[in-house]
């Protein structure tokens, strides 16, 4: 989902506090909503892993860290075969764990993602009676020579879409082993 018809209020105002971006003329951006039936601490234990994307990224293979996990910490991150890149550098911009709110930059690599930036926040949420968590993710990049915005748009929201639905299907499979596992 792009803009802002369609969202809902909390959604809205999640966008509004922590989503804001302002593309130049030559950029795209647009922010994608994600409802996970896991709790928020959960599913932040994944998304704050910097040093550990492809726990739930399926388009990753790799990733090595350089230095202490830190905001302006840099990862070397390998992209499996089949999409056109093989490497991506990037740059941990914001990690607030008690907001929940992670931003990374891409500053280097194979690919044609240039000022690449994302951010990606969670929100507490009831869903089915149970403790879940609304996942808001925005992004906004140049558009490559030769792509529209909507080209650019498109790719870039389908590639987040999977990562966002990955992340979804491995938090809700811890979920449901930890709401199984016999109380000791």
């Amino acid at each position: 989902m792009s803009g802002s018809g369609g969202f809902s209020s909390l959604e809205r105002e999640c966008i509004r506090r922590h989503h804001s971006h302002e593309p130049a003329e030559n950029q795209c951006s647009s922010v994608l909503i994600k409802r996970i039936k896991a709790p928020v601490p959960l599913v932040w234990s994944l998304v704050r892993r910097f040093d550990q994307p492809q726990k739930y990224k399926p388009f990753i293979s790799r990733c090595v860290v350089q230095g202490n996990l830190e905001i302006g910490s840099l990862r070397e991150v390998d992209v499996k075969s089949g999409l056109p890149a093989t490497t991506s550098t990037e740059r941990l911009e914001l990690l607030d764990d008690d907001k929940h709110i992670l931003s990374v930059r891409i500053v280097g690599g194979d690919h044609r993602l240039r000022n690449y930036s994302s951010i990606i926040s969670l929100h507490s949420e009831i869903i089915d009676g149970r403790p879940g968590t609304l996942v808001v993710e925005s992004f906004v990049v140049d558009t490559p020579e030769g792509n529209t915005k909507d080209e650019t748009c498109f790719v870039v929201e389908t590639l987040i879409k999977c990562n966002l639905k990955s992340l979804a299907d491995v938090s809700e499979r811890l979920a449901i082993q930890d709401w199984t596992e016999p109380m000791v």
